[in-house]
C-alpha cells in the first residue's frame, strides 16, 4: 500500500512497477488530499486493474497507513512511497521472507541528484536491531501490526521508526532482504531536501517525547565512519534545527494533553 499527496508526476511509474508483481496482490492507494491530478491517474489504473483501490483519507502519514491497513485483506501489508519504483521481484522477495519472518525490510536505492543519492541513513539501534528501516520499503504481518497498534498517528514524521521500535520491544525481529529492491527518488530541489531534514529532526524529538532519551541507542563510532559530505553536514544541521525548534516551540501535536514531556 502507499499513501500519497500530489504525486501526479510519479504515481504512474509506481503503479506500472506494481501491476507486474507476482500475484496475488492488492494495491491500495490512500490519497491525503491531492490538489493535482494524482487521483485521476490512479482512477485510470483502478478501472483497468480490479486489484487496485483508491481511497481518500486525510491526516498524518501514519493515519493514512492505518486506514489502508484496515482496508487491506491480506495476511501481510507491504509499504512503499508514492515516488518509489519497485523492482519486478519486490513482492516475491518480501513474500518469501514473510513465510518465516514477521517483519521484513528491503533495500532502497536512491536515484536522482547524485550528492543526495550518496547520503547514508542515520541508524538507531534498539536491542541490537536497526529500527530506522523506512516504510518506503517495509513489510509487516498483519498480526504484528494489530499487536503493536499500527502507526502512531500523532507523529508528524518518524512514524516508521516508532513502529519498528515497538515491534522490536514486543519481541519481533526485523529481517533485511537485500533483493527486495525499491528505487526511491531523492528530493528534486534544495528546498524540499532541507524541509525533509527539518521535519525529520522534529520527528526525532517526538520520538524522545514518547520513548524517553534515545541518544544512547545511536552508534557514534559508526556514524563517524560514514563519509562526511557537504550535504550530509547540511542535513544534520537542519535536522538538529528541527529538533531544537520542536523542543523550544513545540508543535500542535507536541502540545497535546497527556503527552509525556522530558
Amino acid at each position: 500500500m502507499t499513501t500519497v499527496r500530489n504525486e501526479a508526476r510519479n504515481i504512474a511509474a509506481l503503479l506500472d512497477s506494481l501491476v507486474v508483481q507476482e500475484p496475488p496482490i492488492e494495491i491500495l492507494v490512500v490519497d491525503a488530499g491531492s490538489e493535482d491530478p494524482t487521483r485521476e491517474i490512479v482512477q485510470r489504473y483502478e478501472r483497468q486493474y480490479d486489484f487496485i483501490h483508491l481511497y481518500i483519507h486525510g491526516g498524518t502519514r501514519g493515519a493514512g497507513r492505518n486506514f489502508g491497513i484496515a482496508k487491506a485483506r491480506g495476511d501481510a501489508v507491504a509499504f512503499i512511497d508514492g515516488d518509489g519504483i519497485a523492482s519486478p521481484f519486490w513482492v516475491k522477495e518480501l513474500r518469501e521472507a514473510l513465510a518465516t519472518e514477521d517483519v521484513v525490510a528491503g533495500r532502497s536505492i536512491q536515484i536522482g541528484y547524485r550528492p543526495f543519492e550518496d547520503l547514508e541513513r542515520v541508524e538507531l539501534f534498539v536491542r541490537g536491531v536497526d529500527v530506522t528501516y523506512p516504510s518506503s520499503n517495509l513489510a509487516y504481518r498483519r498480526a504484528v501490526l494489530q499487536e503493536v497498534g499500527g502507526f502512531d498517528e500523532w507523529l508528524v514524521t518518524a512514524e516508521d521508526i516508532d513502529l519498528n521500535l515497538r515491534a522490536v520491544l514486543a519481541g519481533h525481529r526485523i529481517v533485511f532482504r537485500t533483493n527486495a529492491i525499491i528505487y526511491h527518488r531523492t528530493r528534486d530541489s534544495y528546498f524540499d531536501f532541507l524541509r525533509q531534514a527539518f521535519w525529520n529532526g522534529v520527528g526525532r524529538k517526538q520520538l524522545t517525547l514518547k520513548h524517553g532519551s534515545l541518544w544512547g541507542a545511536y552508534r557514534p563510532i559508526e556514524m563517524l565512519h560514514q563519509r562526511a559530505t557537504f550535504w550530509s553536514l547540511i542535513r544534520l544541521g537542519t535536522a538538529l534545527l528541527g529538533y531544537a525548534a520542536a523542543k523550544v516551540f513545540g508543535t500542535p501535536q507536541l502540545r497535546e494533553p497527556g503527552r509525556k514531556a522530558l
